[in-house]
C-alpha cells in the first residue's frame, strides 16, 4: 500500500493555464482600474462644480450687497416729491450733500476732476452724480472710461488685472457710523452757520479716536447734508483755511435728528476688479482670476472675495423718455449730459457742475451683473461638451467651446487653461436708492 501511495504523482498547472489566468487577472484589474479612474474623474468634476457654484454664489451675493447700498445716505436716500422732466419722465428732485471742503481727495480717488468732468470747483457745490457709482467696461486692450489708476494694470502675470474684465466703483454712507446730535453731543451756530460741533460719544457710537487728522466732517439729517473741513478732535470747528468761500456750512435743527459723521471713513468707497492669481498660491500654480474688493474702511484695503472668476461685466438700466428701460454700457452712461438724446438726467441736474457729464449715474435703476466662473484646476479628461459654456455679454447663449470665435475674450487670451469647467452667473440687481 505504501508503495502504491508513493508512486502517485501530484499534478500542477501548465504554463498555458498560468498565462490564461494571468491574462484574465489583468483584464479584471484593467476593468477595476478603468472604473476607478472613471469614478475619480467624475468625482473631481463634481467637486469642482460644487466649488464653482459656491464661489459663484458668494461672489454674486457680495456684489449684490454693495450694489444695493449705492447712493445710500443717512435717512435721505430718496427725494420727497417727484417732478416732471422736459422729456415727461417723473424723477425725484436732487438731494445730495453740499460740499464746502476745498480738497476732496479722500473720496474722489477713482474719479478725478477734469475731462469729461468739470474742473475742481471754487465754490460750494452739490456732490456730483458720478461720485456715487462709476463703471468701466474693458476689452483685452483698454477700458472705457479709462480705468482708475488705483487698480493694477491689465496683463497675464500673477498680480495683474485680468484682461477683458470690467471694473466697478460704488459709494455709499455707512449710516451705522456717526454721532447723534442734540443730547450729550451738541452743535452751535452763528447766523445759521455752524461754528462748533462738540462730540461726547454715547453707548454704541464710535470712539473719537476713529476720527483722524485731515478727515472731513459731515452734518446730516433726513433732508440735507453738509461736508466741510474741520479742526480739533471732539470739539470740531470749521477750518476756514481749508473750506470754500461763504456761505459756510449751514446748521441743521435738532428736531431733524442730525448726526455728525467722519465723512472720509463713513462714506464708503468700494471698488471691484478681477486679479490674476494661481490656484495653489505659488508662482507655478494654474492661473485663474480672483474677485477683489477694495474698501477705504479696511486696514487692508483690497481683499480677495472669491476665486475662479474669469469674466465680469455690467449693464446699467436707465429709463428713456418713452418710459422704456434701456441697458447701457458704462461709457454710454458716463458720457451722457443733461438733455442728451432720449435719456433724461434726473431733476436738479442744472444745479450740478458744468459740464454735467455722468449725470445718468444716479438715474440707474438696475444693474445687470454677469460673472464667468471656472473650476480653477485643469481636468484633461473632460470632453468637448463638458468644456462648453455660455456667456451672454458676448452673445453666446448656446454653450460653446472656450476657443470659440464667438467669445470676445477667450481663456487663452487671459493666460488661463481651456481644460476647466466654466459656468456663467448672472443677476439683475435693483437700485434701492435712485437719488444721491
Amino acid at each position: 500500500m505504501s508503495s502504491m501511495t508513493s508512486s502517485r504523482s501530484v499534478r500542477g498547472v501548465t504554463l498555458v493555464e498560468l498565462m490564461v489566468a494571468m491574462l484574465l487577472g489583468l483584464l479584471v484589474s484593467a476593468g477595476v482600474i478603468s472604473v476607478f479612474m472613471s469614478m475619480s474623474s467624475s468625482n473631481s468634476a463634481q467637486t469642482q462644480m460644487a466649488r464653482l457654484q459656491e464661489e459663484g454664489r458668494f461672489a454674486v451675493q457680495r456684489l449684490t450687497d454693495d450694489l444695493n447700498m449705492v447712493n445710500a445716505q443717512y435717512c435721505s436716500s430718496t427725494g420727497g416729491v417727484a417732478n416732471t422732466t422736459s422729456s415727461g419722465v417723473f424723477l425725484d428732485g436732487l438731494r445730495t450733500p453740499m460740499v464746502y471742503a476745498k480738497t476732496f481727495s479722500p473720496l474722489h480717488n477713482t474719479t478725478p476732476w477734469g475731462s469729461p468732468y468739470p474742473a475742481e470747483p471754487a465754490e460750494p457745490y452739490p456732490l456730483p452724480s458720478f461720485f456715487f457709482m462709476r463703471g468701466y467696461d474693458c476689452n483685452t486692450a483698454t477700458c472705457t472710461p479709462t480705468a482708475p489708476t488705483e487698480v493694477p494694470a491689465m496683463g497675464t502675470d500673477i498680480g495683474n488685472r485680468v484682461l477683458g474684465a470690467a471694473v466697478l466703483t460704488v459709494r455709499y454712507l455707512d449710516s451705522a457710523q456717526g454721532w447723534a446730535l442734540g443730547g450729550a453731543s451738541t452743535m452751535t451756530s452763528v447766523n445759521g452757520e455752524i461754528t462748533d460741533v462738540s462730540i461726547s460719544p454715547a453707548t454704541g457710537e464710535p470712539p473719537l479716536t476713529d476720527f483722524k487728522a485731515g478727515d472731513l466732517g459731515m452734518v446730516a439729517d433726513c433732508s440735507n447734508a453738509t461736508v466741510f473741513a474741520v479742526t480739533g478732535n471732539g470739539n470740531f470747528k470749521p477750518d476756514a483755511g481749508n473750506n470754500l468761500a461763504v456761505p459756510r456750512a449751514v446748521r441743521l435743527t435738532d428736531q431733524a435728528a442730525p448726526k455728525f459723521f467722519d465723512f472720509t471713513r463713513a462714506f464708503r468707497t468700494v471698488t471691484y476688479y478681477l486679479q490674476v492669481v494661481s490656484n495653489d498660491g505659488t508662482a507655478n500654480g494654474t492661473k485663474t482670476g480672483a474677485l477683489m474688493r477694495c474698501d477705504n474702511d479696511n486696514t487692508d484695503p483690497c481683499q480677495e472675495i472669491a476665486r475662479g472668476v474669469e469674466r465680469m461685466d455690467f449693464r446699467y438700466a436707465v429709463e428713456d423718455a418713452n418710459g422704456m428701460v434701456r441697458y447701457l454700457t458704462a461709457n454710454e452712461v458716463d458720457t451722457a449730459t443733461a438733455g442728451s438724446g432720449s435719456l433724461a438726467c434726473p431733476p436738479g441736474a442744472a444745479k450740478q457742475l458744468t459740464p454735467d457729464a455722468g449725470c445718468l449715474w444716479r438715474a440707474v435703476k438696475a444693474v445687470e451683473l454677469h460673472l464667468l466662473m471656472d473650476g480653477q484646476k485643469p481636468l484633461y479628461t473632460l470632453l468637448e461638451p463638458d468644456l462648453a459654456h455660455s456667456y451672454r455679454p458676448d452673445g453666446i447663449t448656446t454653450p460653446a467651446a472656450p476657443s470659440s470665435s464667438g467669445f470676445a475674450v477667450k481663456p487663452s487670451d487671459q493666460g488661463f487653461d481651456d481644460h476647466m469647467m466654466r459656468r456663467e452667473f448672472n443677476v439683475l440687481v435693483m437700485m434701492r436708492n435712485y437719488n444721491p
